[in-house]
């Protein structure tokens, strides 16, 4: 299985990357969270890869993702019925990794239904499929009491959606807020309780 490709960045379109990777140049798609976080083209990037089979035609399409966290929660989203790649990558383009993961653990039907090709079942579908894999089923009462510091919340939902344990997840939370002050941007927190978890 193809992991990730690593290369020279030589086309860039808010839908899809080409990178030459010793003169061979993928073809990936990508969604507006990726492409919101490339650098120019011409230089080195990185990306995380997922190959999709159509089952009818057995062709594949080749995704890619600037990070783990976006990879994840694409895979999550087509093992739910009614969810095929396309519309995973809209999501993807819709929310950021975060507020997708909220709006699902939220059960925020409307904020699903507001992306395109989505109707109101699919909505419950994937809130019924997903929202126990990014955390305890108690976690959405849990989270208005978190704290009003909208940063922490986003933090500790992130390294939720990474596997990590709730509970221990917000102490070490609250102990990078501590060291790194009020201010501190949600990457700066999520990196800093990585290096303790």
């Amino acid at each position: 299985m193809l992991n990730h490709i690593e290369g020279l960045l030589v086309e860039k379109s808010p839908t899809h990357i080409v990178i030459d990777c010793n003169g061979l140049g993928f073809f990936l798609n990508i969604s507006l969270n990726t492409y919101s976080k490339l650098p120019k083209s011409n230089e080195k990037v990185k990306l995380l890869t997922h190959i999709s089979t159509n089952q009818n035609d057995f062709s594949q399409t080749a995704f890619g993702f600037i990070d783990e966290s976006e990879r994840n929660i694409f895979t999550q989203l087509i093992s739910v019925s009614g969810v095929g790649p396309g519309a995973a990558r809209m999501f993807l383009s819709t929310y950021d990794p975060l507020e997708l993961t909220q709006h699902i653990i939220n059960e925020n039907v409307a904020a699903l239904k507001s992306v395109k090709g989505i109707g109101e079942k699919t909505a419950q579908r994937i809130i019924v499929d997903l929202r126990g894999k990014f955390g305890k089923t108690d976690l959405h009462p849990n989270f208005s009491t978190l704290s009003n510091n909208k940063t922490k919340e986003e933090a500790l939902s992130a390294l939720v959606m990474l596997g990590f344990v709730k509970n221990v997840a917000e102490k070490v939370v609250d102990k990078s807020i501590s060291q790194l002050g009020n201010n501190a941007s949600v990457e700066d927190i999520i990196k800093n309780s990585l290096k303790s978890l």
